[in-house]
């Protein structure tokens, strides 16, 4: 994670030029809305193949999806206004929902036991539990990269989250570290230290090597232990708020805080023990491999200060500039 916040950094010089690009383009078309739901049987077991429809004012056209093995559907790049889903399969009744209103940029997700399909024997209801809500969520985020290709997995902009269950606290940060852009990131990042001549290996390709070692081990212990472990057993969401509203002071605060303040599994503000704790512990492990002329309690101390320093930055970055670059993250707020 640490390997990819400098990425992310460098990403945003590359965003702000782009900008300015779009500015002479032309403004943005209006952020497009998102329906989904899931049709189940009188037993609650998965429906697929259904047919399911999608009418209103705001359509030119009636759009339609099946569901597929997992009961599953979805309608997106929807415009804001009143929506209607009509779901019909062979053997069940015909069944249409209630009005739906979709706000700009709005990721609206069936509520449960209301919508039904009722039958003789049947029934197709759309259900959601705490859980699958924030499975939904994290597939969502794991399509957010920058300008379509750099990873910003750690970035909530939907604006009712759900708190991560600690399967999904791993799953996140397995998936961050074995995305490929994280690998080429530590292969720039190890020819950078290369020229530097830090850590102090040797030059060549052995110590380019040993670089890349360093930096990969560098990597992961952070988002293991800062993105996963520790989160799961302080019970901390390990992601970045984006706050998108209010003053340029309100919202600078809020970023410069993040590394300091994250939010708990219960919904509250806390001290994030997360995000500290685990850049101490990956900066202490590195005494485990770095030459011994780089090991110490100073340098645990010096890279501490230099994690956090970037945490800072990051989340300013992420704040001002990244959700600009980001489709999935424009299409939500």
């Amino acid at each position: 994670m640490r390997i990819l916040r400098g990425w992310l950094l460098i990403v945003a010089a590359i965003a702000m030029a782009a900008s300015l690009a779009a500015q002479v383009v032309g403004p943005p078309k209006p952020d497009k809305g998102h329906i989904t739901g899931t049709v189940t049987d009188a037993n609650g077991d998965a429906l697929s193949g259904a047919s399911v429809a999608l009418g209103g004012a705001a359509l030119a056209t009636a759009r339609t999806a099946v569901s597929n093995d997992a009961g599953f559907f979805e309608f997106d790049d929807l415009d804001p206004g009143t929506y209607n889903i009509s779901i019909s399969a062979k053997g069940f009744a015909n069944w249409t929902s209630p009005d739906v209103i979709v706000k700009p940029g709005q990721y609206v997700i069936l509520p449960g036991s209301e919508l039904r399909i009722t039958a003789t024997s049947t029934t197709v209801s759309v259900v959601y539990s705490q859980e699958e809500i924030a499975t939904q969520q994290v597939k969502i985020e794991e399509q957010q990269r920058v300008l379509g290709i750099f990873p910003n997995y750690y970035v909530v902009y939907d604006k009712n989250p759900v708190p991560l269950t600690t399967k999904l606290k791993f799953h996140l940060a397995y998936k961050t570290y074995v995305d490929p852009i994280n690998f080429a990131a530590i292969g720039v990042l190890a020819g950078i230290n290369q020229a530097a001549d830090v850590p102090d290996y040797r030059q060549g390709a052995k110590g380019y090597a040993e670089r890349y070692g360093a930096a990969a081990a560098d990597g992961l212990s952070d988002i293991m232990i800062g993105g996963a472990i520790l989160p799961s057993l302080l019970h901390q969401d390990p992601r970045y708020y984006y706050q998108g509203t209010g003053s340029n002071k309100s919202r600078a605060l809020h970023a410069l805080a993040g590394p300091f303040v994250c939010k708990g599994d219960s919904g509250h503000l806390q001290p994030n023990y997360s995000s500290v704790g685990g850049d101490l512990a990956s900066a202490a492990l590195s005494n485990a491999y770095y030459p011994p002329s780089n090991r110490g309690a100073g340098l645990v101390f010096e890279n501490l200060a230099i994690n956090t320093a970037e945490r800072m930055l990051s989340t300013l970055v992420q704040e001002f500039i990244l959700q600009k670059f980001t489709p999935k993250a424009r299409n939500k707020n």
